[in-house]
Formats: C-alpha cells, structure tokens, sequence
C-alpha cells in the first residue's frame, strides 16, 4: 500500500536510538523526508545515513528538548529546508524509582522531559501545518497511562499527560486537516529492554539462553495474548499509517499496540 508519503517531512524527536529510530527509518522507507533528531551527533548522523544508504532522505538536528532555547533552534533547524507536515513526539526519559526514591524534583524533570518537550514542539509546529491545511502530530504514550505499576510513577503520570494533551490538541485542531493521534505501545523490544532483561535474569532463575529469558519474562512481567515482546518495526507501521492520507478521518484516538495486555475494552 502506497501511505502517500511522499513529499512529506517529517520530524520525530528522540529519533538516534530505539523507537524512534524504527519510525524514521519506517517513514523514510514509504517516501517521507525525515529530520533525526537527538542530543548525540554521532548517533543521530549514524541513523540518518543508514536512511540514506536505503536510498531515502534524512538530515540531523540536535538539542535537548527540555531547554526552551534548544527546543526553538530543533525547530528552527528542522523546518530550515522545507515545512515540516508531521510531528511525531516520541523523545521521552524515565529511571526506575519507587514512590520513595522519586522525589518532587524527579517528578518535575520528567513532567518537562516528557510532556512539556512535545508542548513545545507542538506550538513551534502546528500553527504552519494549520495555515498549511494539512499535518499530523502522532504522540507516542504507553500502556501504563491507563494501567499504571506501583514503579516508577513519575513516568506512569506523564504517560497519562501525553494521551491527555493529544486528544485536547485534536480537538483543538477540529476542521483544519490537521490531526492528532496516539500510538500506545506496550512493552517493546529495543537494545535497552533486552539489556535490561539479560542482566536481571539469573538472579529470577528465567533461563540462560534468549528464548527462555523472552518466555519467561513476558510470563513474569507482561502476561499477553501473543505471548511476546513488542518489535519496534510494528509500533513504526502504525505511526506510518496515522501518518497517511487514509488516516484522515482518525482524530484524538489512542492506537493500541500491546498484544492484548491492557486487558479493558475501551
């Protein structure tokens, strides 16, 4: 299926590693111009070559989205050779902390890395895509917005920010062509994760080889109707398909991609 990409460009902040380097690389592949975006120049230099290396086009920006400044020049920068029609708020950060060791000053940090970055992005962006008549902003949440852990909870209420601010945007954004939408993965299989997972193993007893360690923590920690983790690739398709003209009449919906681990209907 052709997504009508082509000739679009397209910003994903947090873009030089994981996730988001599966969604850049997944909407330059179906024709977009993407901007890679990071805080490490070698990192984001690496995913936009390997983009261009497929015979697709990317360029680099960089900046810490947490700063108001830096948050101004990536814009800037983003928008220098053409107008960017897509949005995709994916740059986020968290650390594993329990109630008594997130402090209010945790709390806040997270709030600015992970809600108030993409506020920013998102009234640098959207009034040229409203002006434009057309744009898209996909916000990238998370299955704990809706079912939070008892663990890091500073992570789990700015999850519940970014679902709430896209839906309010889209609302905001009622009659211009210009949408906003979610994509709510659950737990999926970045470097980090399968880091995260290998190291901890031997002391839960999940098995030595990759497959016992993937059965058993999925059985352990995300108990779910595939029986697997999450691949980076799938959560790029359907930002691709938000991304696309047959998304138009998707408007503040939250596209679930979890393998039946949030266990509610709606």
């Amino acid at each position: 299926m052709d997504l009508k990409l082509s000739g679009r460009r397209a910003l994903i902040t947090g873009s030089s590693s994981g996730l988001g380097e599966a969604i850049a690389k997944m909407l330059a592949a179906e024709g977009a111009t993407v901007v890679v975006h990071g805080r490490d120049k070698d990192r984001a230099e690496r995913v936009a070559g390997e983009i261009r290396a497929d015979g697709g086009s990317a360029t680099t920006v960089l900046g810490d989205l947490a700063s108001d400044e830096a948050a101004t020049e990536v814009a800037r920068a983003a928008a220098e050779r053409g107008p960017v029609d897509i949005l995709i708020n994916n740059a986020g950060f968290y650390r594993h902390l329990g109630w008594s060791e997130a402090t209010p000053e945790e709390w806040l940090s997270t709030y600015d890395v992970n809600v108030v970055s993409g506020v920013r992005m998102i009234r640098h962006l959207v009034p040229r895509m409203r002006e434009r008549g057309w744009g898209r902003v996909v916000t990238i949440g998370g299955g704990l917005a809706s079912q939070p852990m008892n663990t890091h909870p500073q992570y789990n209420a700015t999850l519940a920010a970014r679902h709430n601010l896209a839906v309010s945007l889209a609302r905001e954004l009622k009659g211009t062509g210009v949408t906003s939408n979610v994509v709510s993965p659950g737990a999926i299989l970045v470097d980090s994760v399968k880091d995260l997972l290998t190291g901890i193993a031997p002391a839960r007893g999940w098995g030595e080889t990759w497959e016992e360690i993937e059965r058993s923590s999925v059985e352990a920690l995300i108990p779910n109707d595939q029986g697997r983790f999450g691949e980076p690739r799938e959560i790029a398709a359907a930002v691709a398909y938000l991304c696309s003209d047959y998304a138009q009449y998707v408007s503040g919906a939250t596209l679930r991609l979890d393998g039946g681990l949030i266990r509610s209907a709606f």
